[in-house]
């Protein structure tokens, strides 16, 4: 029995363990699924991503057929300590006062950007300026096309520069999370766990053991069925609070299978129902990826940080809010495997830049088909079908922008042919088929337990992340977002867990057990 169980041990789970394991005064259990990240090279070194995603640890999530995006999209899900922290590019910003503004128009409270901004602050790991050693002199180039193309103003520190936030344009080098010396990742494990396991005796970390079933008794949530890898099941117990910090798919699904989501849903895969929560599940978000390539006309050299190192913040123009509509990639290596799955004949070297749909309109969902905790969730991105079209028109109007920049110098010396998706195709009707059959995820699946205000009915969370209709239960990981940040979010997820765990503490004052429901 520990006081907090805190059921998932990736960005956001190391988080909350290590700051509640601060206090010597409670006790703290964390159950990851996999193994540590300690002894494992590929998850340490940053340059070493590529090698992590699609490897043993990966959960390699597919969707449902796309009726309007990419069918064929692998979606990375870690297993591992410090979870998809451990296999991302750590482009790390800080949340936009934008996008938190957008929270508080759907009724969240306590998340404005003063105090996210504290939260983003104390983090423990590392992020920094790419420094001259790894800048990558073909994408310095890219970058200043960039911005004389774009007319954007130079973004070399991104995170402390006031007048990114207050405009959200601009064009440089990323800041992300690593250290530059020895290229060791900032993944959360790292920063926040791996030097304290072993001396703080309130806290124990359970290795390959999966959340099965979250346990309710009396309308309290009180621990959780586990199960390993030999299908021996074990009941761990919190006293006060679990903590489900399992991502933006495999929360909703852990609350499924325990009987908390849609009535309709839960029937239909045979799992009784203890709470109706229809927004467990629902309003799925991801940043839709478009790719653009060209032939090169010389090899690129392959200094880089991560390859993804740089790129472009985007207003389509208007006086909307102060926060991209494009984000766009400048990577080091193309990537255009889907181009082939088209049928595209690439040639022997290219070049690519990928604009993505910064703050989405369109919605998808996850859900079970059945009460079996082995089968996997229906995953339906429900790309591009929001009703206005919008999603459409930026993903077009992104490739338009790569356009004009490749068009510039220094960026044009480098580049010969358009090759994807041609530069034959110009009107609107002749890109949208190409672009949206080829796009890809950026891993930045959200929402899909989200918080909200009390009368929204698809709001799974309060805004202090409790779960609405079950006590001593909390979520805290990418899934709670109402919308989904306009920039990279691990930075916004690391925030949300250094907040979730303040409101943690403050809670444990006036509700020491989970005996006392909340609302």
């Amino acid at each position: 029995m520990s006081d907090y169980l805190v059921v998932g041990g990736g960005t956001a789970g190391c988080i909350v363990a290590s700051r509640l394991s601060e206090d010597p005064a409670v006790t703290v259990t964390l159950v990851e699924p996999g193994p540590s990240d300690a002894g494992e090279p590929r998850a340490l070194d940053i340059r070493r991503w590529p090698e992590m995603v699609e490897s043993e640890y990966d959960l390699d999530y597919r969707s449902v057929p796309q009726d309007r995006g990419n069918s064929h999209i692998r979606q990375a899900r870690m297993r591992i300590l410090g979870g998809c922290s451990t296999a991302n590019t750590m482009i790390s910003w800080r949340p936009l006062p934008a996008d938190l503004g957008d929270w508080a128009a759907l009724g969240v409270e306590g998340w404005d950007p003063e105090t996210v901004n504290a939260c983003y602050d104390r983090l423990a790991t590392p992020i920094t300026p790419i420094p001259p050693k790894d800048q990558n002199p073909y994408i310095a180039d890219v970058v200043t096309s960039a911005r004389k193309a774009l007319d954007l103003p130079d973004r070399s520190n991104w995170n402390s520069d006031p007048d990114f936030a207050r405009t959200g344009v601009g064009a440089g080098f990323f800041e992300i999370g690593y250290t530059p010396e020895n290229h060791l990742r900032s993944s959360t494990s790292v920063h926040y766990l791996h030097h304290v396991l072993g001396t703080r005796a309130n806290l124990t970390v359970r290795h390959g053991l999966r959340a099965v079933r979250i346990m309710i008794d009396d309308g309290a949530a009180v621990g959780v069925l586990t199960v390993d890898a030999a299908g021996v099941q074990r009941e761990l117990r919190a006293d006060r609070e679990v903590i489900v910090c399992c991502g933006a798919i495999d929360s909703p699904k852990l609350l499924q299978l325990s009987g908390i989501g849609p009535r309709a849903v839960l029937d239909a895969a045979g799992v009784s129902v203890l709470v109706d929560s229809p927004g467990v599940g629902e309003n799925l978000m991801d940043h839709a990826e478009g790719l653009i390539v060209w032939e090169a006309r010389r090899d690129v050299p392959d200094t880089c940080a991560t390859g993804w190192d740089a790129g472009a913040a985007v207003r389509l123009g208007g006086a909307g809010p102060a926060r991209p509509d494009v984000l766009m990639h400048f990577p080091v290596e193309a990537v255009a495997d889907h181009a082939v799955i088209y049928g595209v004949q690439l040639p022997e070297r290219i070049v690519a830049l990928a604009p993505n749909v910064a703050k989405p309109l369109s919605r998808g969902r996850v859900w079970i088909t059945s009460a079996d905790p082995d089968a996997p969730p229906n995953l339906d991105y429900g790309y591009f079908t929001d009703d206005e079209g919008a999603d459409e028109a930026t993903l077009i109007a992104g490739i338009r922008a790569a356009r004009r920049i490749a068009a510039e110098s220094p960026m044009s010396t480098w580049i010969g042919a358009e090759v994807f998706p041609g530069a034959h195709l110009t009107t609107d009707e002749e890109l949208s088929a190409p672009l949206r059959a080829t796009h890809q995820t950026v891993y930045h699946v959200s929402g899909t337990c989200r918080m909200g205000s009390t009368d929204d009915p698809l709001a799974v969370c309060d805004s202090r992340l409790r779960v609405r209709g079950v006590s001593g239960l909390r979520i805290v990981d990418a899934s709670i977002f109402p919308t989904i940040p306009s920039v990279n979010p691990v930075g916004t997820v690391m925030a949300a867990a250094e907040r979730a765990s303040d409101l943690i503490r403050e809670d444990a004052v006036v509700q020491p057990s989970a005996s006392s429901a909340w609302s």
